[in-house]
């Protein structure tokens, strides 16, 4: 039996269930989203809201069985976010160039890893990055950066 609703025509998976998994998965939830957490660790589960009502698969999405049990081909969009790069980009080109999800965004830690991402046509977010311009953006909105 299918673990997802056969009347949805796509959903968003979310692979890694830490304080932005999990967070991205409840505000999805909330907006009205059909959405499938995965993660490996059962307790990760944790910091979803009591509320939460979409899918959770605990398994190692590295696995490529794993993610056909999750059916992964129904995901229209997947985003990564492990605390692990290396992890993130094989789970990514798998889920673009294996299963062919047409959205597929990674959280990435290094930022000179990106070129790798791009050429395989996913999206990327990288925290350092976004901290920079954010902080950048403060100090300018405070004067912090005229002469």
């Amino acid at each position: 039996m299918s673990i997802l609703n056969s009347h949805f025509k796509y959903y968003t998976m979310i692979i890694g269930c830490g304080r932005l998994g999990a967070s991205l998965a409840d505000s999805l939830y909330e907006q009205g989203g059909n959405v499938c957490v995965m993660d490996k660790d059962k307790d990760a589960f944790r910091k979803l809201n009591s509320s939460f009502g979409g899918l959770t698969v605990c398994n190692d999405a590295r696995n490529i069985d794993a993610l056909k049990d999750a059916e992964i081909e129904k995901a229209g969009v997947v985003i990564i976010v492990t605390n692990n790069d290396n992890t993130n980009i094989m789970i990514a080109q798998i889920a673009k160039e294996v299963y062919h999800i047409p959205q597929v965004v990674c959280r990435l830690y290094d930022s000179d890893r990106e070129c790798v991402y791009q050429e395989f046509g996913i999206d990327t977010i990288c925290p350092a990055i976004l901290s920079v311009n954010e902080i950048e953006s403060i100090l300018d909105k405070k004067g912090a950066f005229r002469k």
